[in-house]
């Protein structure tokens, strides 16, 4: 079986270290056999939330860009990973317009009580948070988690099913080339999800 996983890229610095820490996992997942797609985030039309609330009546937002599409691969990808690098102690605001918008996910999931993905492949999905800062401080990442936590499960992803590969202390571009693990643990981590999700699914 292919493994379907959607990847976004949100650093608004094109092929900058969590873009190349992106591009580590699933330059490993493709070589596992999964059908990878990448989106770049800053270079498409995705448009902040507007806070109206009308998907909590509609099951859709009002708005009509690049989204679209996004909400129907969020839904039919069995691997979500997103990619921020951290600015001022959170994610990036590409990434965040991203997380703010699937909203709809979270209207459909607790207002209206529909399912965001069939019964049947509840628990059979994975997510990948993957992070890179600046500074070498132990909590520089801590703002960020409860946002991608959010996130993750709000398109029905488990927390268990969720795996972080975050690392700091690479702030020029293409600092994280020189950190001693970060390839190795990228690539692993790769691999480690599309096994997970075939015995997952195989079962």
């Amino acid at each position: 079986m292919t493994i379907d996983v959607l990847a976004f890229a949100t650093s608004p610095r094109r092929h900058g270290n969590s873009e190349t820490l992106l591009d580590w996992v699933l330059d490993a997942m493709k070589g596992e056999g999964a059908a990878v797609e990448k989106i770049v985030v800053p270079e498409a039309d995705i448009r902040p939330c507007r806070g109206c609330n009308i998907c909590e009546r509609l099951n859709r937002c009002v708005q009509r860009d690049y989204m679209d599409y996004v909400h129907d691969r969020i839904i039919a990808a069995d691997c979500i990973v997103l990619a921020s690098p951290i600015y001022c102690m959170g994610l990036a605001a590409q990434a965040k317009v991203l997380v703010d918008r699937t909203q709809v996910f979270r209207s459909r999931k607790y207002v209206l009580g529909l399912p965001v993905v069939p019964p049947e492949r509840k628990g059979k999905r994975a997510g990948i948070f993957l992070s890179t800062a600046g500074q070498n401080w132990e909590n520089v990442f801590d703002a960020a988690i409860p946002s991608v936590k959010c996130f993750f499960n709000v398109i029905d992803v488990k927390n268990k099913d969720t795996r972080y590969l975050m690392v700091n202390g690479v702030d020029e571009k293409g600092a994280i080339a020189r950190h001693p693990t970060a390839m190795r643990d990228a690539q692993a981590l790769g691999r480690e999800v599309v096994a997970h999700l075939r015995e997952v699914l195989a079962a």
